[in-house]
């Protein structure tokens, strides 16, 4: 593999991206928090392991070093192993977000959902739990977007066909968004690197 032209092709989808989308992301996420609304995140694989992050992110590092008496309300459906598994063995692998939303969200809560071809079974479960319970929906997501794009209330979509890669573009997309959330709640701005 040539290496430099890897990275190009990553500085270029970076590049890329719509500020205009990603500031009316942030100020999606910005009215959640003011309305202390609770924001649900999910994904399968490395898209899990990106919703798991950016839900800390929100959560604790936002507000790092300005404790707060208001948090960020923000929890990933990835991370609870014993409840994921029980509705898996019990119910089927594609419940398993749309039954933890049932437990926890409510109307006028934010589901943010991270799928690289935007088709995962427990992806769709959870968009069609969510439209029929007011719940709204962020699709961040690669390829063409698949159903997540087709029928998320706004869509965040990185369109490369290489999963990793599509992957990585989402994480910078989830740290701007952190560091944009940071400096508007906190008013701290970014120092830069």
């Amino acid at each position: 593999m040539d290496m430099s032209k890897y990275l190009e092709a990553v500085k270029g989808s970076i590049g890329a991206l719509d500020t205009a989308v990603l500031t009316k992301f942030a100020d999606l996420l910005t009215a959640a928090y003011e309305a202390e609304k609770t924001v649900f995140v999910i994904g399968n694989g490395g898209s899990g392991a990106n919703a798991s992050h950016f839900a800390q992110d929100m959560a604790k590092g936002i507000f790092l070093n300005h404790p707060t008496d208001k948090p960020f309300k923000a929890l990933s459906l990835t991370d609870n192993t014993s409840f994921i598994s029980a509705i898996a063995n019990d119910d089927g692998f594609e419940k398993i977000f749309s039954t933890q939303l049932h437990v926890f969200a409510k109307p006028g809560d934010i589901l943010i959902c991270i799928s690289g071809s935007g088709n995962s079974k427990n992806i769709v479960e959870a968009i069609q739990y969510a439209k029929k319970n007011k719940i709204y929906i962020i699709g961040v997501s690669g390829y063409d977007g698949g159903i997540l794009k087709k029928e998320a209330d706004f869509s965040v979509h990185v369109p490369l066909n290489e999963m990793c890669t599509v992957e990585s573009i989402h994480s910078v997309i989830f740290h701007l968004i952190i560091l944009e959330l940071r400096e508007k709640l906190t008013k701290q701005p970014f120092c830069g690197l």
